[in-house]
């Protein structure tokens, strides 16, 4: 029987930078490896107030989007439909939708982002929704 188990004191967070300077970055701490997730993937992401994603769609993964404080702006499809969702609540996503995160409010968005298969690179990315 396996098992992992991950403090919050144990996270790597690194920046992903802002494709608009004026925009706060966001950070990722990776819990695919550090968890030893073989046929999923996943991430813990901190939005910081007015912080965006980029719009993207992902051609081979499902993904689940966990709130975990904050409230969520998914902007989802063609054309972009906003969906605000708070914490405890949760977005999943098939692939190949059309999909962007972004904070809106005050306070700090914290997300648990899981997705199968465990696929990178085969993604597309889009004109942003917001």
């Amino acid at each position: 029987m396996g098992f992992s188990v991950i403090n919050p004191g144990e996270l790597e967070w690194t920046v992903r930078p802002s494709t608009d300077p004026a925009l706060p970055d966001r950070q990722v701490a990776a819990l695919t490896d550090l968890a030893g997730f073989q046929h999923s993937r996943a991430n813990m992401f901190r939005y910081p107030p007015g912080a965006v994603g980029r719009r993207h769609k992902d051609l081979a993964q499902e993904e689940t989007f966990v709130v975990l404080a904050g409230t969520l702006s998914m902007y989802l499809g063609e054309p972009p439909e906003r969906h605000d969702v708070e914490a405890g609540g949760l977005v999943h996503v098939e692939s190949g939708t059309l999909l962007q995160i972004a904070n809106h409010g005050v306070d700090e968005l914290r997300l648990y982002i899981y997705g199968a298969p465990p696929e990178t690179g085969r993604g597309e990315f889009a004109d942003s929704a917001v």
